[in-house]
């Protein structure tokens, strides 16, 4: 395979983004977002997906969070678009079932190249520290547009937020971890329209 890695710079009068991400890297993760708990959060995508993954924000966090956390996703997804590419000889598909305590979540993806996203979690409580959990909604659909994929995270259970949502993260990163792995047995696009281009 060709190195599948990717930088993209996201400019807007509310935020200026840049995420890069490494699919065949070790875990690695350097992020300044200026939300400790989204760094959290995106270190589990990098650990369990083995992602190298870098991301600095600046985003208008005097008003809320709001902007920052959805154009982190956006900037997040186009990078991961462009470092997959044509998807040629990947497996396609992947999930995870991810526990943490009483918490447990599961996450499938499909590198379909169309956006979707089905996001069945509820939160116990509004807000993990002075975190938004609306907010989780919002990065994974700006994550889905721009990397064209479909993905399902459904909590099947738990009790505390932030046990939930570090599931969902490892769960995520672990499932894009299967759908980007090479095939041995696949050549070509894994598609019968022989497209995953939407």
């Amino acid at each position: 395979m060709t190195v599948r890695r990717a930088a993209v710079q996201r400019n807007t009068q509310e935020t200026q983004i840049r995420a890069a991400i490494d699919l065949d890297g070790v875990g690695r993760a350097k992020l300044a977002s200026g939300i400790p708990f989204l760094d959290h959060m995106l270190h589990q995508i990098a650990r369990h997906g083995l992602f190298d993954l870098e991301i600095e924000a600046q985003g208008d966090l005097e008003i809320d969070a709001h902007h920052t956390v959805e154009d982190i996703g956006i900037t997040l997804g186009q990078a991961f678009a462009q470092a997959v590419g044509d998807k040629a000889g990947i497996q396609r598909y992947g999930h995870a079932y991810v526990p943490l305590d009483e918490a447990l979540s599961r996450v499938v993806v499909d590198l379909s190249g169309r956006p979707g996203l089905v996001h069945a979690v509820d939160y116990p409580r509004a807000f993990i520290g002075s975190f938004d959990v609306d907010l989780l909604h919002e990065f994974f659909q700006g994550f889905v547009n721009h990397a064209q994929v479909t993905l399902h995270i459904d909590n099947l259970r738990g009790r505390n937020a932030h046990h939930i949502a570090e599931t969902i993260f490892k769960a995520c990163g672990r499932a894009l971890r299967m759908a980007v792995s090479p095939d041995p047995r696949q050549g070509g696009i894994p598609s019968t329209k022989g497209t995953l281009s939407g």
